[in-house]
């Protein structure tokens, strides 16, 4: 019995080590061929992304552009408008990934993704509070959206922490605080001036139109800074979905690591806001496209990222071209198809619960 049990684990995993020995690490071999798959295709998106448009530029034109030689037209193109836009979008879509696969590892429920906890509707309301409020600068809406996702985690956290944080207690407290912050953030639209009305609305979308260098430089920070502790993070979310018993006879301390996983998971869900604005289903849809294409148990942090900035790129790139040369923000498109996949998982999960 035990053999058969391990075949599969052989079957798709490989362990590399050092020459004498001493350093080992397993490897899952579908997961990095599904890793360099998403690499891939991001790779793709960004080559379309950046050689297409109203001024076409051919990709060895875009190489030159890239290394400081060119066209002055090409480089102005490529380094001001089109390379920033593109870096963001990556870099917001693997913050959402990660955060999503690290909440919904944590609740051991898809659903457990924070655009449907709460998180982005705090970002909203901190964002909404300067903008309609304060008539802030766009560097202090960013500041606001990451204390609101911030402050609404904490709230959440301890509303939900009663003998130790549950799943579904953690998604339940969480769906219902965006309720009554989505009312204050209707509210507050209803109460500014049309101009500020306008402004709010076009960052409640999210887009990654006329993003810049200084919305990169942010979420490069936290990616250097979050990403590694989320992969740290990987092995004991493994055990936690096992159950809590079975983690603390492991020797991962239950407690602490939600406690981290939180921290982790919404320092890169608000800054990634606070970047793009709340995008949607981003966060949802990644970790389990993801997880599907390993067939892996964990977060699969990697692999999440991955997916995340190559959907969020490619919905960029569709709501920059189906309706050129009108721009749509990327959040409409994410919507939309968001939405279709939402309901589609709310219906298979009603399906298990009733099987």
């Amino acid at each position: 019995m035990t053999a058969l049990m391990q075949r599969p684990v052989a079957a798709r995993s490989r362990v590399v080590g050092s020459r004498g020995g001493r350093l080992s690490l397993r490897v899952d071999v579908r997961a990095c061929v599904a890793a360099v798959g998403l690499a891939g295709v991001s790779l793709v998106i960004a080559a379309v992304t950046l050689t297409t448009g109203d001024y076409h530029i051919s990709l060895p034109d875009v190489l030159r552009a890239l290394v400081g030689g060119g066209d002055a037209t090409d480089h102005f193109i490529i380094e001001t408008l089109r390379l920033p836009r593109l870096l963001t979008g990556l870099l917001v879509g693997a913050a959402l990934g990660v955060g999503g696969a690290l909440f919904q590892s944590l609740s051991r429920n898809p659903l457990g993704s924070p655009d449907i906890i709460g998180f982005d509707t705090g970002a909203a309301t901190g964002a909404l509070l300067v903008i309609v409020v304060l008539h802030g600068s766009m560097s202090q809406v960013a500041i606001a959206a990451v204390l609101g996702g911030v402050s609404t985690a904490l709230v959440v956290y301890l509303l939900a922490i009663k003998r130790g944080v549950q799943g579904y207690r953690l998604i339940l407290v969480g769906i219902g605080i965006a309720s009554m912050l989505a009312s204050v953030n209707a509210y507050l639209i209803t109460r500014a001036d049309i101009t500020d009305a306008q402004t709010a609305a076009v960052w409640l979308t999210g887009s990654l139109n006329g993003r810049g260098w200084e919305q990169v430089r942010p979420v490069s920070l936290a990616l250097l800074v979050l990403f590694p502790a989320a992969i740290w993070l990987g092995r004991s979310l493994r055990m936690l979905e096992l159950g809590d018993d079975t983690a603390r006879a492991l020797g991962i301390s239950a407690e602490r690591t939600r406690l981290t996983c939180v921290v982790v998971g919404v320092g890169l869900t608000a800054v990634a806001t606070a970047s793009a604005g709340p995008i949607g289903f981003i966060a949802l849809s990644a970790p389990q496209v993801a997880r599907r294409l390993t067939k892996a148990p964990g977060p699969n942090v990697i692999p999440a990222a991955l997916t995340g900035a190559a959907l969020l790129t490619a919905s960029d790139l569709a709501a920059q071209r189906i309706f050129a040369p009108t721009q749509l923000p990327v959040g409409v498109m994410t919507g939309a198809v968001g939405g279709v996949y939402l309901a589609w998982l709310l219906s298979r999960e009603w399906r298990k619960g009733r099987g």
